[in-house]
């Protein structure tokens, strides 16, 4: 530290080191802290660290120097604005420097002591010698000063690695969730100001997608040839970029530049998240939540109504551009998930876009790579369409919008297929993966869901997309069979006995209402857009003999009704066009059919909606799933897997 660049094996002995941890109080104003925060080695392990953290543990409570720490950073943010105008790189390397050490004593203090007891920590200076302080909150004061570093200090080149610290820090305050297995309702570090101003700068810096600058610009550039001081920094803008692209030397392997090209905008996202993810107290709605619920247009120029609090405007065309473009990531597909099912005016925006292919393709693609995916990154995937599928408009427009060449689905060559008919594909593949390995009915039902929403208004449904439903339909049927034989046979051996029925009984009533289900889905095809599908006309035709055992069964009858109406119709035209009819012939003879058969015979059932609906304390799958994407892609953070709480570290 100080003027000589300090190597991981060196810190044992760095005399500045030894001073902070010791047992000496420093004056907040003595030469010291210049010498401390002139930097350049890389984060350490925790391995290097635990004899200087235990000093620094016994120490502490006399010296005060953690406080003393933090008024020195206190102290260069009021000037971090100022300094980015006059492009002073030193001064705010410095100011990131003194963050960067306060964020690494955070991150031990939060794993072994409690909210109060860190508290202690920032006041125990008081009681220094020579402390001339008043007697606000050093924590408060502290969380207020990164928040308004966050939003009020432009991001240039020389100022990214102090926002990234800032937003870095404020995700380590937050971690206490981590180490706790009970959802945490309230805490010290909940309340800040500039709620509003704090999610549009988080979102922007989203949207702005901004990479890391490389090292000639990270931080300095020489000011003056021959200058000792800007010499020695711009020497130095390597070591911080390593800590940047390398994740600190304790960090996970593989987190590198090539991996987390955009530090900042990625921590951003997760620090939005965790915000908005945070409870309600007993006396407090979450402001951030609030903000996120109501941000508005820049585009819309309406009044707002006055009591309307927290809200603010935002590009809503360069956050859909991002979003679409960063689905690949779990928090990304996250944060679309929650703009669609909490703010009104985002849904409404995203709806009414002529180019939903841009959003729909890659949450299709995440569920095409089901076996890639964590489960949680799935059902984000699924919930994102039932919620686009409750809107009518979606689902005719979606029809309408013509794809070529899909490179992604391998399993048959579609060089021209409606969207409408690739979600189809994609979502039957899902269910019938699901049948075969996880066999979650969670799933089941919201695929089968979205597919209900969308069957009222399938159009020109692709060949391949007809036969899948089909096909769907087929192994269900054969299902059924299995599962029908297992029951019998055990009822048969169960007579007078009245315990729990066995798996496969509970199974055989599961089937049946996928089945019930996907019976539906085909008769609200038939009844209201039949003239547009000859193809399930012909599918249906061409797998007729599926649907006779399913006619007298007193769960299906109603239904069927239509289904046999529709049958018998086509059967008895295809008969009057006589025998070995060419595939060409067949279609022909359905085109005419469908114009001809009179809508009225078929028997009208309610509309199918499904509507999603979040689960009571939603925030019991939310927040440990949150936690873990921090946990697992946070830049430059690394927990050791002992003594988390929130989740087991197989959850993914």
């Amino acid at each position: 530290m100080g003027a000589n660049t300090s190597q991981v094996r060196d810190l044992a002995e760095n005399p500045n080191l030894k001073t902070l941890v010791g047992t000496k109080s420093v004056s907040e104003n003595d030469p010291f802290w210049n010498q401390l925060i002139s930097f350049t080695f890389i984060s350490p392990t925790r391995s290097k660290t635990t004899k200087k953290k235990n000093s620094f543990f016994e120490n502490n409570p006399r010296t005060g120097n953690f406080g003393a720490l933090v008024r020195v950073f206190l102290g260069r943010t009021k000037e971090l604005k100022i300094s980015t105008e006059c492009q002073d790189q030193l001064f705010i390397w410095q100011a990131h420097n003194a963050l960067f050490m306060i964020r690494c004593l955070l991150k031990v203090f939060i794993r072994e002591m409690s909210e109060q007891e860190l508290h202690l920590q920032f006041s125990y200076q008081e009681r220094a010698p020579g402390f001339c302080g008043g007697d606000e909150d050093l924590l408060e004061e502290l969380l207020s000063n990164l928040v308004h570093l966050i939003v009020e200090v432009p991001l240039l080149d020389i100022t990214y690695s102090i926002l990234f610290e800032a937003v870095t820090t404020l995700l380590v305050f937050f971690s206490y969730q981590l180490f706790h297995k009970d959802i945490l309702r309230d805490g010290l570090i909940y309340h800040s100001c500039l709620t509003s101003r704090l999610v549009k700068t988080l979102l922007y810096n989203f949207i702005r997608q901004e990479k890391c600058p490389p090292p000639a610009t990270h931080i300095f550039e020489p000011k003056a040839e021959g200058s000792l001081l800007y010499g020695l920094a711009s020497g130095v803008a390597s070591g911080l970029w390593s800590v940047f692209t390398l994740g600190g030397a304790g960090s996970k392997a593989g987190v590198d530049e090539e991996h987390n090209p955009l530090p900042l905008s990625n921590q951003s996202l997760l620090l939005l998240l965790v915000l908005a993810n945070l409870t309600d107290g007993p006396d407090w709605a979450n402001p951030y939540r609030q903000a996120i619920s109501c941000f508005r247009n820049t585009q819309d120029t309406s009044s707002l109504p006055v009591e309307q609090l927290h809200t603010f405007q935002i590009n809503f065309n360069s956050l859909y551009t991002a979003l679409c473009e960063q689905q690949r990531s779990d928090q990304a597909t996250l944060l679309l998930y929650t703009l669609l099912h909490q703010n009104a005016n985002m849904r409404t925006y995203m709806l009414s876009r002529t180019d939903m292919d841009n959003l729909v393709l890659p949450i299709l693609e995440i569920l095409y790579n089901v076996e890639e995916r964590n489960s949680h990154h799935v059902y984000m995937a699924l919930i994102i369409l039932l919620i686009l599928t409750e809107d009518d408009a979606f689902n005719r427009s979606i029809h309408e919008v013509v794809l070529k060449n899909i490179s992604w689905y391998t399993e048959r060559s579609l060089t021209e297929i409606s969207l409408g008919s690739l979600l189809i594909l994609v979502v039957i593949r899902t269910i019938q993966f699901n049948m075969t390995r996880t066999r979650d009915k969670y799933l089941h039902t919201n695929c089968l869901a979205a597919l209900a929403n969308m069957s009222a208004q399938f159009r020109c449904l692709h060949q391949y997309a007809a036969q899948r439903i089909i096909s769907l339909f087929a192994l269900l049927s054969k299902k059924h069979n299995k599962v029908l034989e297992q029951a019998t046979q055990s009822l048969r051996g169960r007579q007078g006995d009245n315990t729990a029925l066995p798996d496969y009984a509970q199974d055989l009533n599961v089937i049946e209402e996928v089945i019930r289900m996907m019976l539906e889905i085909i008769n609200s095809c038939l009844c209201n857009s039949l003239h547009h599908n000859p193809n399930l006309v012909y599918a249906l035709l061409y797998k007729r003999e599926l649907f006779e055992q399913f006619r007298a069964h007193p769960s299906f009858q109603d239904i069927m009704q239509n289904l046999d109406t529709v049958i018998g119709f086509f059967s008895q035209r295809l008969e009057q066009a006589g025998t070995d009819l060419s595939v060409e012939r067949v279609q022909e003879v359905i085109m005419k059919g469908v114009q001809a058969l009179p809508i009225d015979r078929l028997k009208k059932f309610p509309e199918l909606k499904f509507k999603y609906v979040e689960e009571d304390q939603p925030e019991d799958f939310f927040i440990p799933y949150v936690w873990s994407l921090v946990y697992n892609s946070g830049v430059g953070l690394h927990w050791s897997p002992q003594g988390i709480e929130l989740f087991s570290m197989d959850s993914g």
